[in-house]
């Protein structure tokens, strides 16, 4: 199995935990505030990474001005990502931060052909916008059913976190490709979790012990574990062999899974909508892959050999 398809295998595998990422926030997040929510997921995160720094720190000097872009990217995706989208959560409802979380393939796709990091394809165009369009499908409806008041706000939050998402996934690559996507995650984590921190004494004070129940600590575990170290180190690696565009393809996966999860743990109803817009995500994400064209093209010979 070449990296090519490993690296797929990673991206989906990404995308999958963050929407049990979401179910597993739904338990604790009335235990804690959002910012200290995410610390203390990154703080555990970063003491998951901490034990490997010897085997995964690179050979050659790592630079000051190095470590400063990793810190950079830290605070993009670690920290700003993860404030924009919980501070939007806190005044739109889940379905319409969904389809803001949507356009993270869109505002990539942009970035990186705005600095010309990747192409921008007639492919690549129609399979973000197909994953936005089952996105819109099976969250649309709800979405619109809102409350003036904070809406602009909170769309502004997710569409400011979902930009920053998109500059890491852009110019994350150049220091995966050239210092390891474990090592460049692990940093990147504990600079996240420290500008938290600091977010945390600016907004909320220091932060104290936390008093979780012991569903909220098994709830704030593997967000700090399996849905972080292990889930970010997946994402990270699969940008460092795939276009940028294509990993955050999968992230259209996320919330469409969260509601799959739904239906299979708290006996959510399975609705029409739900299917037909994970079809055309998961058709999205085949299109990207070249898997769909590749496909078609295999039929299409098969035909002509068969005349």
């Amino acid at each position: 199995m070449n990296k090519t398809v490993l690296a797929h295998l990673a991206a989906a595998v990404a995308a999958l935990s963050a929407g049990t990422a979401v179910v597993a926030t739904r338990f604790v997040i009335g235990e804690t505030d959002p910012i200290s929510l995410a610390f203390y997921r990154y703080l555990i995160g970063s003491l998951c990474f901490l034990p490997l720094l010897p085997f995964i720190w690179p050979k050659e000097r790592v630079s000051a001005s190095e470590f400063g872009k990793i810190a950079v990217l830290g605070l993009l995706f670690f920290c700003l990502f993860t404030w924009g989208f919980n501070a939007a959560l806190e005044v739109i409802p889940a379905a319409r931060g969904a389809v803001g979380l949507a356009t993270v393939p869109i505002q990539t796709l942009i970035v990186a052909a705005i600095f010309g990091r990747e192409a921008m394809t007639a492919r690549k165009i129609a399979s973000v916008a197909i994953a936005f369009a089952g996105i819109a499908i099976v969250f649309g409806p709800a979405a619109m059913n809102v409350s003036p008041d904070g809406t602009l706000f909170g769309d502004a939050a997710m569409l400011l976190g979902v930009f920053c998402a998109a500059l890491y996934s852009v110019f994350s690559r150049a220091s995966l490709m050239k210092h390891g996507p474990l090592f460049v995650t692990a940093i990147a984590m504990m600079f996240g979790a420290l500008a938290l921190l600091v977010l945390s004494l600016v907004t909320t004070g220091v932060p104290g012990v936390p008093g979780f129940s012991t569903k909220g600590w098994i709830a704030v575990v593997f967000l700090g574990t399996f849905a972080g170290a292990i889930q970010f180190a997946l994402f990270t690696w699969a940008l460092r062999w795939l276009p940028p565009s294509m990993p955050v393809l999968y992230i259209s996966l996320n919330p469409i899974m969260a509601m799959v999860l739904g239906v299979l743990l708290i006996g959510e109803t399975v609705t029409w909508p739900l299917v037909f817009g994970l079809a055309l995500v998961l058709t999205a994400i085949l299109l990207g892959s070249g898997v769909l064209s590749n496909l078609l093209k295999r039929i299409g010979a098969a035909k002509a050999d068969g005349c």
